[in-house]
């Protein structure tokens, strides 16, 4: 996918010769592959290629942005002179740039290379992975599974008008398995789905077998639970997905996409207490193999690890460029787009609650009368406010410091900014989870993540 340096060069002078302070080429040549088990039959087989450019020109903080899949000289020059004249500039099709840029070329070190690349793996050693994982889903009260498999294979070239040049190759697999449990009329469905920025080798470390059973595991224990009780209630939260509301409710805020539009309730906080200093929390795309990984942002960027909040104090926010420009804030590297048809935003990584000094078992015992929400789901949070609500896909009673009985259609709803405050107790058993985070570039692979927390109030949905 390589492109001449030369002819690089003449697109982003030709796009900026309508008056753009800055001119930005991002281009990508993505391959996929997708299927999809049912019953242990194969219902879908499918994959694709996504090859294309984009061009963002910025006028002061102003972004004008254009995207073609015509990546040949003419249709890239094209494209330039098509958004050169977006705002009524000087821009003429055709016409080459005067000067060439001299780019200096990021050295992109890889956090973590694929061993077993899935461009080199046949469908039906995929296939085996899945059926792996749906022979060990079937236990207990399972009657139907449904098993899905992705990878990722995305090579990305980054250059601007400053003189950046950027290339790097992005590798992600997922294994996703769907489990129903049936007894009579009594139904429950369970998910589990982990994915990592690394090749079939990730299926070495985490086994399909351990991705079936895990599915199966939170159906059964679901099956026969009765129904969650309603309330005002101290809540001890699970690691690894738990992390989700952290994620929705705060991690949004934090993005200087919310923050320079005045829409976070976190905007003016830097520097002040937040949280109580049992809390930190990170937002990373440096971890080895992890989903959120980044070498390089969608902006050519180093990626970084950036602590948001430590020990309760407001350190920083997620930055990307135009995110700079607007609040002054350093950029984090956090600049990301889902493909060449999205203008970069400012987006989450791998965003978690690092850990504390307690474990799982003292923040039990810590409760007389509560909710343990061992697996969380999804749910819906308000934009700005962090008001938020949702499932939980597996929940007990605690009962004097002990897990009790299971419970089901529990949900936690509250405030995110308020619930920091609430966190009372943090593990030190931190794990992550993996999702993919939809916003204004488009829908991205990000990591959530906590130790198990204890949040000493908070209203959780049931029956009264």
């Amino acid at each position: 996918m390589m492109l001449d340096e030369t002819l690089v060069s003449d697109v982003l002078t030709l796009a900026r010769a309508g008056g753009a302070d800055f001119a930005e080429l991002f281009m990508e040549d993505t391959v996929n592959t997708t299927l999809r088990l049912h019953q242990d039959e194969v219902k879908d087989a499918g994959g694709g290629n996504l090859f294309g450019a984009g061009l963002r020109l910025l006028y002061g903080t102003r972004v004008v942005y254009a995207y073609t899949n015509d990546v040949t000289a003419s249709g890239l020059r094209e494209l330039a002179g098509a958004v050169a004249q977006a705002r009524g500039g000087a821009g003429e099709v055709g016409r080459s740039g005067a000067g060439g840029l001299d780019f200096r070329k990021v050295q992109v070190t890889p956090h973590y290379r694929a061993a077993q690349h899935p461009l080199t793996a046949a469908k039906r050693e995929k296939l085996a992975l899945m059926r792996r994982a749906s022979g060990a889903a079937r236990v207990g009260d399972v009657k139907t599974v449904d098993v899905s498999y992705l990878d990722r294979v995305q090579r990305v070239l980054i250059a601007n008008s400053e003189g950046l040049w950027a290339e790097d190759e992005r590798v992600q697999t997922r294994l996703m398995v769907n489990a129903i449990a049936q007894d009579g009329t009594l139904r429950q469905n369970a998910h589990y789905g982990p994915g990592a920025s690394r090749g079939l080798e990730f299926f070495e470390e985490v086994t399909p077998e351990s991705i079936g059973a895990e599915a199966a595991r939170i159906a059964n224990a679901m099956l026969r639970a009765g129904y969650a009780p309603a309330g005002k209630l101290p809540v001890v939260i699970g690691n690894e997905f738990g992390g989700v509301i952290f994620h929705e409710a705060c991690g949004h805020i934090l993005e200087t996409t919310a923050v320079e539009k005045n829409a976070s309730v976190f905007g003016d906080k830097l520097g002040q207490r937040i949280a109580q200093d049992c809390v930190s929390a990170i937002d990373d795309g440096t971890i080895p193999g992890s989903w959120g990984m980044v070498n390089v942002d969608d902006e050519g960027m180093p990626a970084q690890r950036t602590v948001l909040i430590e020990k309760g104090i407001l350190k920083s926010f997620m930055v990307d460029r135009v995110g700079e420009m607007k609040t002054g804030y350093q950029r984090t590297g956090s600049g990301r787009r889902q493909n060449y048809t999205f203008a970069p935003a400012s987006r989450m990584r791998s965003t978690f609650i690092d850990n504390g000094d307690q474990t799982p078992e003292d923040l039990i015992r810590s409760v007389s009368h509560g909710i343990y929400a061992r697996k969380m789901g999804g749910g819906s949070v308000t934009p700005g406010t962090g008001d938020y609500n949702f499932a939980v896909n597996e929940a007990y009673m605690i009962r004097h410091g002990e897990i009790a009985e299971p419970l089901r259609g529990a949900s936690l709803v509250g405030n995110g900014a308020q619930d920091l405050l609430n966190i009372a107790g943090v593990a030190s058993d931190l794990s992550l989870g993996q999702g993919m985070c939809g916003s204004v570039s488009g829908s991205l692979p990000t990591d959530v993540g906590q130790p198990h927390i204890l949040i000493s109030e908070i209203t959780v949905g049931g029956r009264a």
